[in-house]
């Protein structure tokens, strides 16, 4: 073999290692130069079979056509040379069942050409001695598409009676299509079954079951089956959204948006696709769908008051040949009429060549889908609020505006605080010129401040306070920073200076003091500037410093008087409101520290209208949203935190900031909030944004390790075990062994749930291993030997005790009491199951203990019922009764718990024939 031939050869391997997709589709494009270089037509066939494969998976139909008939003209002249099946290079016979569904896609081939396909195909698996099932697929197939409805329906027929054999289209497949086919004559209960047999025995293939989820969505609704079709939407759109070729996929999920109250989701899924469109020329098949689904969401945007709306990407360069070349976007309403009009066109274009109406009479019937609605609401964001024109302020207003974008720290208040300057009479000028000065020093702009300076110094002698204007003017611009040495030569060289001059010296030593943690000192300083403040009668920079206090608490560790000097000001109607914003943030922190993040969320909430008020920039307004999604998640209001989370992301999104945070946020609180395949759909973005910004392999894993637990409370058990084995990777590739365990022990106990003991225990011994290398965290090796005992113990095993008692050893060591009274019950029900009973209820008890003592008194009940149902299953009833007593009592609240222990302490009772007790414990149960 020559080295060019093994450098091919090398690529062939690495392209058949790749996923479908943009890498893939270069080493293939690689490999078939190569091969075209080398002269070896062996080795072109080869490359050009992968080359076919790929183009049909990415949906370039163009270059699959044009594979393909070379490598079908080598097989024609020389067989023995380049055989039909090449394996793992592809199958010829097998990629012949994509050309006719190919040709029949564009109007610019004839029935003719189309016909003479199907015929060389057929021909082709006849010579080859393969059965007639694959190709009879493809005239189905071709008959349905054309609008011979009958003829389609007796190929179906034929089909099923067909025997089924290695050409035969795979069971995901027929499902789809006959699910497909019989959604479009009137079988819909039909179109449910089968794609439900779909989902219930994992049947995947290409496109599967993302087409046939799509396929069942309309269905699902006229069945009134809600909350199915929700799901299916859901799953379909987020496996098919990846890949341009599933343009079809799309546009039955942006239908489902558009007939069930969804119009502002069906806009965005417009918005990600719509350059789609231009991926594959000669699919105009699915562009007819597409630009249909398109215009009926769109209408449903138009008629939901949004028409107005402004598309994103309909000025795309790429669409101009669909839509015309334009240099604005389109609106809502503008882009539906272009897309009904391209759908007709389309349509007729159809219509002509296969000699019906068949295309016509499809489009009809998605434009009488406007007169169906079902309410199928999402968790999907709302219409952003179009950017309103700022309105008209009269001065004082602007004044007060810029004052607050000043108190709140935001980009803008230097620009507003310079438009209102020129406006304002002497004395606003003077505040305005002090917030002015201190960000213009704050950003080192110290030539802006020098003539800001001028105006002050100009507006306090037309005030007559020349004794602050000449000290104001020696000391300049460094007066108004965060210098206390300035500050403090300023004070020594003008023990006189006027009181708010001195107040404000003052400040900026108190602040100097709280930064360098000189609390006392800071306090002091902050004291006495409030109490000069106050006589001067300046009630804002009276309520700054009293502010200062409530931050040098914090520093002290004192949340309490923290909170208490925070709530005594928001009770105050003369605070400002930008200083209101900054407090009831303040507050909303405290709050969640003392365990009340209910209460922070509504001061963050609140923080947030008051910016929204004063048209404070998005950043912030995207700040105070999210602290308060944060708070609300943490307090358990995950429909709330939600709602937050998705205002906060369009505010960020408005600015260019990155949104990747925030985005994290909304779907970790989609998962909480009992939605996880919409879960599963914002944290695959943000995996992807991570992928893409290369983030660090640890970033990655928890990013992951949310994705997988998504997916477990979505019931797809394949993609969750497969998400934890990549979060434990990451965890490798992040130098975190601690990490790697909790990620397979999450693995392991899936794999129990699902009933795979052995691979469970072998990963669970994985994750013991990995565990042991990092002694820092010996409370995860616990862990990790507490799952694989109960693992073991589960199958039998004779060393499950040993892990226990490894890990009991771990945590007595470690004085961790709750670990050792969760590991001293598995004890006592593993003791149980092996018949030794007082060593059972020994630990069963002592388990009890230990979680009373470390506050978890319904544990403590629970294991106290397990100690007496060990004892009741071997006849000692009275030691029972006695147990049950006690569990009773500490089951206090938890109902469910609390009714099972009533249920056997009278039984227990009965059959010690003390009924009367009895019945008395059985009236406390509920009907």
């Amino acid at each position: 073999m020559t080295a060019a031939a093994e450098s091919i050869r090398a690529l062939f391997d690495e392209i058949d290692r790749t996923p479908w997709g943009p890498r893939e589709r270069a080493l293939v494009a690689e490999a078939v130069a190569r091969a075209q270089e080398s002269g070896d037509a062996r080795l072109e066939y080869e490359a050009r079979l992968r080359q076919t494969s790929s183009a049909n998976m990415i949906g370039d139909t163009d270059l699959m056509l044009t594979s393909f008939a070379w490598c079908l003209a080598q097989h024609d002249a020389d067989p023995e040379r380049f055989p039909a099946e090449l394996e793992p290079a592809g199958d010829l016979l097998w990629q012949y069942k994509w050309m006719a569904g190919a040709l029949r896609g564009s109007p610019e081939f004839s029935s003719e050409q189309i016909d003479a396909v199907l015929d060389d195909m057929e021909e082709h698996y006849h010579r080859a001695g393969v059965g007639p099932s694959g190709a009879m697929m493809a005239r189905f197939e071709d008959a349905w598409a054309a609008g011979r409805i009958d003829e389609a329906a007796a190929l179906r027929e034929r089909l099923e009676a067909t025997p089924r054999d290695e050409y035969s289209h795979c069971d995901a497949c027929v499902r789809s299509q006959f699910a497909g086919f019989f959604a479009e004559t009137g079988r819909e209960d039909e179109t449910i079954r089968l794609v439900e047999e779909m989902v219930e025995g994992g049947f995947t293939c290409g496109e599967e079951p993302e087409r046939a989820l799509a396929l069942a969505l309309l269905p699902l609704l006229r069945a009134g089956r809600l909350d199915q079709a929700r799901a299916f939407h859901l799953r379909s759109y987020r496996l098919a959204r990846e890949n341009p070729d599933n343009l079809t996929i799309i546009a039955d999920n942006v239908v489902f948006c558009a007939l069930t109250g969804n119009e502002a989701r069906a806009l965005s899924l417009v918005e990600k696709h719509l350059r789609w469109l231009a991926h594959d020329g000669l699919n105009a098949e699915a562009h007819q769908e597409a630009f249909a689904a398109f215009a009926l969401a769109l209408d449903a945007v138009t008629r939901a008051g949004h028409g107005d709306t402004p598309v994103r990407g309909s000025d795309a360069a790429e669409l101009a040949p669909l839509l015309g070349g334009r240099e604005a976007m389109l609106a809502a309403s503008e882009l539906a009429s272009l897309c009904w009009a391209r759908a007709d066109e389309i349509a007729a274009a159809f219509d002509r060549r296969n000699g019906n109406d068949a295309h016509a009479r499809r489009l009809e019937r998605t434009r009488a889908l406007e007169r169906e609605h079902y309410d199928v609401p999402l968790s999907s964001s709302g219409f952003s609020a179009p950017a309103a024109a700022p309105r008209e302020r009269n001065l004082a207003e602007r004044i007060e505006r810029a004052q607050v974008l000043a108190a709140v720290g935001t980009p803008t208040a230097i620009d507003a605080l310079a438009d209102v300057l020129d406006d304002a009479d002497a004395a606003d000028r003077v505040t305005l010129t002090f917030a002015l000065l201190r960000a213009l020093v704050a950003e080192a702009r110290h030539g802006d401040a020098a003539a800001v300076l001028e105006a002050r110094v100009e507006a306090l002698r037309a005030l007559g306070r020349d004794d602050r204007a000449d000290i104001e003017a020696e000391r300049g611009p460094a007066l108004f920073g965060v210098d206390d040495e300035v500050a403090r030569r300023t004070l020594d060289a003008h023990p006189d200076a006027p009181a708010d001059l001195t107040a404000h010296l003052l400040t900026v030593i108190a602040f100097r003091h709280l930064v360098e943690n000189r609390l006392d000192d800071a306090l002091d300083a902050s004291r006495r500037a409030r109490d000069l403040y106050a006589r001067e009668g300046d009630i804002e920079r009276t309520h700054a410093l009293t502010h200062l206090e409530a931050d040098v608490r914090r520093a002290a560790d004192e949340p309490e008087r923290a909170l208490e000097v925070l709530d005594a000001l928001l009770s105050e109607d003369t605070v400002a409101p930008g200083r209101r914003v900054r407090l009831l943030m303040d507050r909303a922190t405290i709050q969640d520290a003392l365990g009340e993040p209910r209460r922070g969320a509504d001061d963050a909430d609140e923080a947030a209208r008051l910016l929204l008020v004063w048209d404070v920039d998005d950043h912030a307004v995207a700040s105070a949203l999210s602290l308060g999604a944060q708070l609300a998640e943490r307090a358990g209001e995950n429909d709330r935190a939600v709602a937050g989370y998705r205002v906060a992301l369009q505010r960020l999104e408005a600015t260019g900031e990155p949104t990747t945070g925030l985005l994290y946020g909304l779907g970790r609180a989609l998962l909480a909030a009992g939605a996880p395949h919409e879960a599963i759909e914002v944290i695959d973005d943000v995996l992807e944004r991570e992928t893409a910004a290369n983030e660090a392999p640890g970033s990655r894993a928890i990013t992951v390790g949310l994705l997988a637990r998504a997916f477990e409370h979505a019931e797809e058990w394949g993609n969750a075990l497969r998400a934890w084995e990549i979060t434990a990777d990451l965890h490798v590739e992040a130098e975190e062994p601690a990490r790697r365990a909790s990620a397979l022990v999450a693995r392991a106990h899936l794999l129990g749930r699902l009933g795979e003991e052995d691979e469970a225990v072998e990963t669970l011994t994985t994750a013991v291993a990995a565990a042991r290398t990092d002694p820092d965290n010996r409370g995860m090796l616990a862990d990790a030997l507490h799952s694989l005992a109960q693992a073991k113990a589960q199958r039998g095993d004779d060393d499950a005790l040993a892990m226990l008692d490894e890990a009991l050893e771990i945590g007595r060591a470690d004085e961790a009491g709750w670990l050792v009274a969760d590991l001293l019950d598995t004890r006592a029900r593993i003791l149980g199951g092996t018949g030794r009973i007082d060593e059972a209820v020994a630990n069963a008890l002592q388990a009890a203990d230990g979680f009373l003592a470390a506050g978890g008194a319904p544990q403590a009940g629970a294991s106290e019922l397990l100690a007496a149902r060990i004892l009741r299953d071997t006849e000692r009833i009275e030691e029972a009764a006695a147990v049950l007593r006690s569990a009773h009592e500490h089951a206090e609240g938890q109902e469910q718990l609390r009714q099972a222990i009533a249920i056997d302490l009278g039984d227990a009772l009965e059959a010690l024939g003390r009924h009367g007790e009895a019945a008395e414990v059985r009236s406390t149960l509920r009907s």
